[in-house]
């Protein structure tokens, strides 16, 4: 995992990446994130932890873009129970059960890229193999005349 990032806010609300020396916005800081990387801000002043109020603000940014982060009356219950019931709930199960969530998609992603390959590494002898093994053949044809050699003899 890349190292964190350290960044100093300052009282015009500018960020400063102390690994290159540059301001950064909140867009460069989401990029880090979703690159992979930990972010840690700290008040220039004070010397305050201010990362949660900083990636709260970014996801506040992206909510603007889109209209929408959260159901209405979810953010009236945030707002009614307050922000202890609001952080154990994120705490003690949103975190675990997001994290599972996101293991779980990559897991079956990586399930779906394998068979994808499969399919297409197939020989054209196990392609045309598997094309007759279709289970469901039998509800969508008509029924074949049978050849036993006891019914011909009955015939005639």
């Amino acid at each position: 995992m890349p190292p964190s990032v350290v960044l100093k806010k300052y009282a015009n609300r500018r960020l400063y990446d102390t690994e290159k020396s540059r301001y950064v916005t909140l867009h460069q800081v989401a990029d880090y994130i979703r690159e992979g990387r930990l972010v840690s801000v700290i008040d220039a002043k004070t010397k305050e932890d201010v990362t949660a109020f900083i990636l709260t603000q970014i996801i506040l940014e992206q909510a603007k873009n889109k209209n929408a982060l959260l159901p209405v009356p979810l953010l009236h219950m945030i707002i009614r129970y307050g922000d202890n019931v609001m952080a154990e709930f994120l705490e003690k199960y949103f975190s675990p059960i997001f994290q599972n969530f996101v293991a779980h998609k990559k897991a079956m992603d990586n399930h779906f890229q394998q068979w994808v390959e499969m399919g297409l590494n197939m020989s054209d002898a196990a392609q045309k193999g598997f094309a007759g093994m279709n289970p469901f053949q039998p509800f969508f044809t008509p029924p074949r005349p049978s050849t036993d050699k006891n019914q011909e003899e009955d015939k005639t």
